[in-house]
């Protein structure tokens, strides 16, 4: 009997929707509503392929040849054309136009390589071609 007792005391006190209330303790986050968009490695992996190539590439013997270009790491491919040296503030400069074939379809950029400082060339446009 004693046992039928405690069942009942704790049946009694229990939980009550009524009286329940909205924790104000609790603190939760929220989602960016542009969340930045995701790096593509294989463009990048591209495009410093590019750069080597534009940088590597002898205008003079070129022409107006397109340069083919591939990149093992990721599979893509695709000629520069288009290529024109010029000095900016200094600096030696090529633009170019590239197309790129690869798993996702083909595009088209126009960009610009600049020889750095250090005679390291840098990539200061590569845009897709709207």
């Amino acid at each position: 009997m004693a046992a039928g007792l405690s069942l009942s005391a704790c049946a009694a006190g229990g939980f009550s929707l009524e009286k329940a209330e909205v924790d104000r303790s609790l603190l939760t986050g929220t989602v960016a509503s542009n969340p930045q968009a995701p790096v593509d490695a294989d463009r990048l992996s591209d495009e410093s392929t590019i750069r080597n190539a534009v940088s590597a590439a002898d205008i003079n013997g070129l022409g107006t040849s397109p340069l083919a270009w591939a990149n093992a790491n990721t599979g893509s491919r695709g000629a520069i054309s288009n290529m024109i040296e010029h000095k900016e503030n200094g600096a030696l400069c090529r633009k170019f136009t590239a197309s790129r074939e690869s798993f996702d379809g083909v595009s088209l950029y126009q960009g610009e390589a600049c020889l750095a400082d250090a005679g390291a060339w840098r990539m200061l446009a590569f845009q897709p071609v709207s």
